[in-house]
């Protein structure tokens, strides 16, 4: 794919980078974008938006129709223009960038840098364009101009966010709802309208291949596109968060027609075979001691579910022995069915209200010093679960004064709500798994997005929580693409990051495309802790809430009464 994707010098230098975010959520996206502006990365953010409408700072409310008859929310945001429509079929980008003397420098030259760089882009697919003075946007030429592409920029303090819109086969009946960016006697168009059949991925090559001359003036492009193989592959299926659809009857190898064709698509054509032997470094000794059997009976007493026997963890005697145990709120079943995991994808049951009682009354059994919680995804229920796994970290703070938590949450489908529902018992450690690199996400975890999970890590910072992240290897991935995974979580504020080797439960979850070698492993904590991150835990057995206790320490990350004796 167009672009540079090596790893190159790691500094913010005149390094952009650019990460195709595939059909999204505005609000998530404008959140993301928020964290990324007031860091100092380059970046340029590539997708396309759920319907939805958008005004201005200054813009006023030019509706056709009735607010109740839009079919799309609005949304008042901190950039110039007025009303505009985003959608399906619009290529969105959104540069986030520092700007220099001499180059981009000031509203004026900025906006003017984006016109051209769009411009550029059309007449090269073939679509002859025009600027017309008193009407921003990019219009197409002759004495009768439409809108093609809409731009709309905020600029502080030499930073950017927002940019730039265009219509490649949009459905421009959400265009007749309003008036778009205020301009009553001009119309909007498309490609597609004006004949020129263009695919995502060309457009997104060409602003690619130019963006970074553009608007840094020169410089590298590290940008992770999802063609892999020498072939193209259809944009909306990465990072779409359209859900793993209905099972399909697996082939004799026990992986089904339906995740070969994901793997397929996203370039993962071969895989190890289940019976393959282990490599030394991933044998983990059985070691049962007091700790052990303690924990296994006392949960099973009250019926509480570990992640660590649900998700078959290999680090399960080492902690248990320690005394430390993964608590699993919400039940044993889960909403989604992640091409990795093996925790049961049965309908819910129903949730038990005095789970967090319970939870807080054995961690205080058991003496345990910093409490890991995680849960299910429970997409049937409204706030995702928030609320009990809120009301736990509550007990436990209350029960068990000392004890810290991190608690390991879903991206609770989006929802800010549901978020700052948890956010408001101030864990320790908030932690979501972006569990793979962006080209995978659609066959690792088809309900979920790249996007997405960013987006809650950058809530989650901005709001001043201890953020952490997890990855997992051996599914495909390249190391360039972890390595963007890691500038990308450091960039939206993540302060630990796991690395692992991914497992394979059974024959019909996703197979390991190969075993990942503690140098590569050792490497990659290196890296990561380079490029801004404070802790990378990154070995073969390293799990998301292996060693919690004494890395939120390392960290600082511990509650009040803790700190005489750890900080």
């Amino acid at each position: 794919m167009t672009g540079n994707q090596s790893s190159g010098s790691e500094s913010v230098g005149r390094v952009l980078e650019a990460r195709w975010l595939g059909k999204t959520q505005y609000l998530e996206t404008l959140d993301l974008q928020k964290r990324l502006f007031s860091g100092r990365a380059n970046y340029l953010l590539l997708c396309e938006h759920e319907p939805v409408y958008t005004i201005g700072v200054r813009g006023s409310t030019n509706f056709r129709k009735p607010r109740k008859q839009l079919g799309a929310p609005v949304e008042q945001v901190r950039r110039g223009g007025d009303v505009t429509f985003h959608g399906p079929g619009q290529l969105v980008g959104y540069p986030i960038v520092t700007l220099e003397d001499g180059i981009t420098f000031g509203s004026a030259s900025y906006v003017s840098s984006i016109e051209k760089l769009v411009i550029s882009v059309l007449e090269e697919l073939g679509c002859a364009t025009q600027l017309i003075k008193g009407s921003p946007g990019v219009w197409t030429a002759g004495s009768n101009p439409q809108k093609v592409a809409a731009i709309g920029v905020r600029q502080s303090r030499g930073r950017t966010m927002h940019g730039f819109a265009i219509n490649v086969s949009t459905d421009l009946s959400w265009f007749e709802k309003i008036i778009p960016c205020g301009i009553e006697d001009k119309g909007v168009t498309s490609l597609a309208e004006l004949g020129i059949d263009v695919s995502m991925e060309t457009i997104a090559d060409l602003i690619v291949s130019k963006v970074g001359t553009a608007l840094l003036g020169a410089g590298e492009t590290h940008y992770e596109g999802v063609v892999h193989n020498n072939h193209s592959v259809d944009l909306s299926l990465f990072s779409s968060g359209a859900g793993p659809g209905e099972p399909i009857k697996p082939e004799p190898d026990g992986v089904s027609v339906r995740l070969k064709s994901r793997l397929s698509t996203a370039g993962v054509t071969e895989g190890l075979q289940i019976s393959e032997r282990k490599p030394e470094w991933m044998k983990v000794k059985f070691k049962v001691g007091e700790n052990y059997s303690k924990i296994a009976k006392r949960s099973s007493e009250l019926n509480l579910a570990t992640v660590c026997e649900s998700a078959g963890c290999p680090n399960i005697y080492e902690c248990w022995n320690e005394g430390t145990a993964t608590f699993m709120l919400l039940g044993e079943r889960c909403t989604r069915a992640c091409g990795f995991c093996l925790v049961d994808t049965r309908k819910p049951e129903a949730i038990d209200l005095d789970e967090p009682v319970k939870v807080a009354n054995t961690v205080t059994d058991l003496g345990i010093d910093f409490a890991v919680l995680t849960m299910v995804a429970r997409d049937d229920l409204a706030d995702g679960g928030a609320a009990i796994v809120a009301d736990t970290i509550n007990q436990i703070h209350k029960q068990c004064p000392g004890v810290g938590v991190e608690v390991l949450i879903s991206d609770l489908a989006g929802e800010r709500s549901s978020l700052e529902t948890v956010m408001s018992a101030r864990p320790e450690i908030l932690n979501h798994n972006i569990e793979t690199v962006a080209r995978l996400q659609r066959a690792v975890r088809p309900s979920a997005s790249y996007n997405r999970s960013m987006a809650l890590l950058a809530r989650g910072s901005e709001a001043g929580m201890v953020t952490k992240s997890g990855l997992i290897l051996g599914m495909g991935e390249t190391e360039l693409e972890v390595k963007a995974t890691l500038r990308d979580l450091a960039n939206v504020g993540v302060k630990v990051a796991t690395v692992g080797q991914y497992l394979r439960p059974t024959s019909h979850h996703l197979p390991i495309s190969r075993w990942v070698t503690p140098a590569e492993f050792s490497e990659l904590k290196e890296y990561g802790e380079s490029v801004g991150i404070s802790h990378v835990e990154a070995t073969p057995l390293t799990r998301s809430s292996h060693h919690a206790g004494k890395v939120a320490a390392s960290v600082g990350a511990v509650v009040e009464n803790q700190k005489s004796t750890l900080g």
